[in-house]
């Protein structure tokens, strides 16, 4: 699927020659800092994600040929909880603030809700990550928990927002 969201800004599915600029992505500072994501990923690690998955869908955000951000989708696979999926996603640093993220996250939930049958979409968000918030809330997603120190970042421990999105 290709979807043109803005003149110079194009969503697709990831591609296998993808895992070097994916691995630049998330090598970068505030990607690494704002998602569950190690510093120095490898690219052999990208590699490994870019490959297909049952149930896993990953699209990237494009201006010319150069990616700008990604998205993944997973789609849960036990019996009870087929119509549940869960994203994350990163925005490479000079792309911020132009419409990436939101562009990303459309192309994300069209996917699941109109496609796959997805009812319920869920993430994890640091707390103090007021854009991506907004950005989800924007969206429809509510805030359905906090989890204090639920992940180390940076030396300590950083509280995580659950937010979902349940489709009417």
């Amino acid at each position: 699927m290709t979807t043109n969201t803005q003149p110079s800004l194009r969503i697709r599915h990831v591609r296998a020659e993808d895992a070097p600029a994916l691995q630049a992505l998330y090598a970068q500072p505030h990607a690494y800092r704002d998602t569950l994501q190690l510093p120095w990923p490898s690219e052999q690690l990208w590699q490994q994600k870019v490959r297909p998955a049952e149930h896993s869908y990953s699209l990237v955000a494009c201006r010319e040929e150069r990616i700008v951000g990604q998205i993944s989708l997973k789609v849960m696979t036990g019996p009870r909880r087929r119509h549940v999926a869960t994203i994350g996603m990163a925005v490479d640093g000079l792309s911020l603030r132009q419409g990436v993220g939101d562009a990303l996250l459309v192309a994300a939930l069209e996917l699941a809700e109109r496609w796959i049958a997805v009812r319920r979409v869920e993430l994890e968000v640091f707390a103090d990550n007021a854009a991506a918030i907004a950005l989800y809330r924007k969206h429809g997603f509510v805030e359905e928990g906090l989890c204090k120190e639920y992940a180390f970042r940076d030396g300590t421990y950083a509280d995580v927002l659950l937010m979902a999105r349940v489709r009417a």
